[in-house]
């Protein structure tokens, strides 16, 4: 049966099966045609979204709705562009600076890169960048998203492995840099190279005053939620109705640019993202419990372990599987998938489970602009109104850059324990 469970669902994913559905048809499968018992469906599926850290998720993504829509990104973006963007290239150092701040508030690769793209992809077309060269780098840069904190993405890690949520949101801080600078990097050079945005004038320093302070309480979203964090003040969870709250007050009280039918609009539209994201995490979870029912996950793992001694081996082939699979599918349906195979492995190599979460998050962050799927990808391409397959070419750079950045995390793990330990959180 186990056989059965990753079969059923690798062909419903290449049919184009919604993923709660690839996910949830081969659990069902499995537990009825397995006998193990259908009673066990319902609690199991409410275990899987029944846990305090989990109730983040949906108040993030809130906050990020609220902040997107009352029109932070667009005066950061502004303020950014004032200081930097005004020289050739300029827009790749905005686009990376904003969508790395961005995330430090969303926690969300594809909204990081909605928000940012909207925006930013008619400015960079304004200035000659290409059309497949500005998909290609905002749908890079707004991966950075889910390894920077607050990151959706390392809540569900946390939850799953149980491990510190605020020691993994501490140990992406170093990572995200490393991230948003090997995304920069080649992104950069091929922009001076093809002379994207030469030949502007320098903006006044009045322009750039008046836009900092138009941009001050949004720069200091993150500054508090962090810093609250860091400061041990509140919890995760505790961190996101700040967020919540913060965000309103900015939208309602300072900026005065929503309205109650906005707002309206807001909660329906968090409503919809928050209801497909808990409904991949239920099924999941189910899928996770039916694969370790059955004995699969322990065999697989089992047999990952057979093919070397050596942790290096194992670590290359470990990370060959996540990108693969991150190419395929959500961050959070390959934790729930694969972190039960991963965790006696972890175990085995007595791997610290900060330093290996923030090296899985790290690698899915790369797939979300990596073709076919590359869900960030898909957001952007459609903003700058391109085929996916026109952007293949100007993606690779991006993605060999990013690998390199994935070799030294791998290899240097300090990087991302350094800031934890400094806390006491790891």
């Amino acid at each position: 049966m186990g056989v059965v469970l990753f079969v059923l669902f690798f062909i419903l994913l290449l049919l184009g099966a919604p993923l709660a559905v690839a996910i949830g048809i081969p659990a069902f499968v499995v537990i009825i045609f397995g006998d193990l018992g259908t009673p066990v469906i319902a609690p199991n599926f409410f275990a899987g979204i029944a846990k305090f850290p989990l109730l983040a998720i949906p108040l993030f993504i809130l906050a990020g709705f609220v902040l997107e829509r009352c029109g932070i990104s667009e005066r950061i973006i502004r303020f950014a562009n004032l200081v930097v963007g005004q020289r050739a290239g300029g827009l790749v150092i905005v686009a990376v600076a904003v969508c790395v701040f961005f995330g430090g508030v969303s926690g969300s690769g594809p909204a990081d890169a909605a928000a940012i793209g909207a925006i930013l992809i008619p400015a960079m077309f304004a200035q000659g960048y290409s059309k497949s060269y500005s998909a290609s780098l905002i749908a890079a840069a707004g991966s950075t998203a889910i390894i920077v904190p607050p990151s959706i993405a390392l809540i569900v890690y946390g939850a799953i492995t149980n491990t510190s949520i605020p020691a993994l949101f501490a140990a992406g801080a170093i990572p995200g840099l490393i991230a948003g600078l090997a995304i920069f990097l080649p992104a950069f050079f091929i922009a001076r190279r093809r002379g994207y945005g030469a030949g502007r004038e320098d903006a006044p320093r009045q322009s750039i005053r008046k836009a900092f302070f138009e941009a001050f309480w949004g720069l200091l979203a993150p500054v508090i939620i962090l810093g609250g964090l860091y400061g041990g003040i509140f919890t995760p969870t505790e961190a996101a109705v700040v967020a919540v709250f913060y965000s309103l007050l900015l939208g309602l009280v300072i900026y005065r640019s929503l309205t109650m039918a906005m707002i309206y609009q807001i909660l329906v539209d968090a409503c919809e993202a928050s209801a497909v994201v808990m409904l991949i995490v239920a099924f999941a979870g189910l899928f996770s419990w039916a694969g370790s029912t059955v004995g699969i996950l322990d065999d697989l793992a089992e047999f990952l372990l057979t093919i070397s001694t050596n942790e290096w081996i194992i670590l290359a082939v470990i990370n060959g599987l996540i990108f693969v699979g991150g190419m395929l599918m959500d961050a959070i349906s390959i934790y729930y998938i694969f972190l039960p195979i991963f965790l006696p492995i972890m175990a085995h190599f007595d791997w610290n489970p900060i330093w290996f979460g923030i090296m899985m998050t790290f690698n899915l962050a790369i797939g979300q602009f990596t073709p076919p799927v590359a869900v960030n990808l898909y957001v952007t391409t459609q903003l700058a109104d391109i085929d996916l397959e026109q952007t293949f070419a100007a993606v690779l750079p991006l993605v060999a850059s990013m690998l390199i950045g994935l070799v030294i995390i791998i290899a240097f793990p300090w990087l991302s324990l350094f800031i934890p330990r400094i806390l006491g959180l790891g």
